[in-house]
């Protein structure tokens, strides 16, 4: 079939596998061109690896450092001409490319919240790897089902203690536009602190703890983000900010539990870039159109694959003491909270309106970094190729 975007508002509903498998590929021609990290992971898990920074993480793992990597995702295959989920075209297109090189690729697609995954995961582990040096948490969802209770939670994005309103874009129409979130519930809060918080990254270290499937000076890295002053009221502050406040606590945590194998979790604070995820969020893809523009400006834009090779170089696996903030996280987000940056991102929000967004803001490229996100707008790639959309996991 012939595959054409489909986009509804901030959700594209088709995915091209060609296009994702480019994707994976261009991912993975920037690590190689990059100097080898060593020395690195060798046997790596992560819990959320299809999309965004957790693929990044895993093509990095493979591919920059030669490790054997096994990936946790949900995504939904093909099914009665529909698409898979772009997630899905990744995972395989990884998997293809990795074996090719003959390095150790094992898959998941199950829900990272039950407890069943969690023990398959680990039989995998103690029977193919033997013990993991690196574990990342990049799990991004909008409800969980707990493993425990069998309540289901559900996440939210709204401030605490009152209402906030604020400039945004309307994705339709392109237009700015104003958006009032209303404040949320203690039971908002709580469930979001459920679905988004720490608890399930500190269930799969207990699970491979347990087994003793986590080696000498292993690190386990979580994915947060801080964001300017003008979302803080519904992103930091708000009920993201407390679920992420619980990821922080939870590292400390962890980190305590993990001294006697000299093990660390960390928290890993990444730039803002565009997910499905963020794209969702009100206010955001506006800051990020705008600071886009500002960053490529000054020469310091990264894409997601950058971010991580950064992240592993130049942190985690650095010659010396993994740098980190007061509050002991790693700050890979450091060119986007520059002063300079900031400054100029909020001087441009301040005057932004429907009619000078096209000079203010990267609309433009941030239509085609989404598009890339489900494998559309790769020049190496015929669009008007009739390709099979049913592919499946080896």
């Amino acid at each position: 079939m012939i595959i054409r975007p489909k986009i509804r508002g901030f959700i594209c509903t088709t995915a091209h596998p060609v296009g994702c498998s480019q994707q994976v590929q261009t991912q993975i021609d920037y690590v190689k061109k990059c100097p080898p990290i060593a020395p690195g992971p060798k046997k790596a898990l992560v819990i959320g690896a299809s999309t965004g920074y957790g693929l990044s993480s895993r093509v990095v793992a493979a591919f920059g450092c030669r490790a054997a990597t096994i990936g946790i995702f949900f995504e939904r295959p093909s099914e009665n001409k529909r698409t898979a989920t772009a997630g899905w075209y990744n995972a395989i297109a990884f998997e293809k490319k990795a074996r090719a090189e003959g390095l150790y690729a094992k898959s998941f697609n199950a829900d990272a919240f039950c407890d069943e995954i969690k023990e398959r995961v680990a039989e995998a582990v103690r029977k193919d790897l033997g013990q993991l040096d690196l574990i990342i948490y990049s799990v991004a969802s909008p409800r969980r089902v707990h493993p425990k209770t069998g309540s289901v939670d559900k996440s939210v994005l709204k401030p605490i203690g009152a209402s906030y309103t604020n400039k945004s874009l309307d994705f339709d129409t392109n237009r700015v536009v104003q958006v009032s979130l209303p404040a949320a519930t203690e039971e908002e809060v709580h469930q979001t602190v459920s679905v988004m918080g720490g608890e399930d990254w500190e269930m799969w270290m207990d699970s491979l703890d347990r087994g003793d499937l986590i080696a000498e000076g292993a690190l386990s890295v979580a994915y947060s983000y801080v964001g300017p002053e003008v979302t803080y009221p519904v992103y930091r502050g708000g009920t993201i900010g407390k679920a992420k406040d619980h990821l922080e606590q939870t590292a400390r945590k962890l980190t305590e539990r993990l001294k006697k194998k000299n093990a660390k979790a960390l928290i890993s604070i990444n730039k803002a870039l565009v997910t499905q995820s963020s794209s969702a969020i009100p206010f955001i893809p506006l800051y990020f159109v705008i600071l886009r523009k500002v960053m490529k400006q000054k020469g310091l834009d990264e894409d997601c694959i950058q971010q991580m090779v950064r992240l592993f170089s130049s942190r985690l696996y650095a010659k010396s003491e993994i740098p980190v903030d007061s509050h002991g996280r790693i700050r890979i987000d450091d060119l986007e909270v520059r002063p300079d940056v900031q400054e100029e991102v909020m001087r441009l929000w301040e005057i932004v309106t429907t009619e000078n967004l096209p000079e203010i803001a990267d609309l433009k490229g941030y239509r085609e970094d989404f598009l890339k996100l489900f494998g559309f707008g790769f020049p190496e790639v015929d669009y008007n190729q009739d390709v099979d959309p049913d592919l499946q996991l080896s």
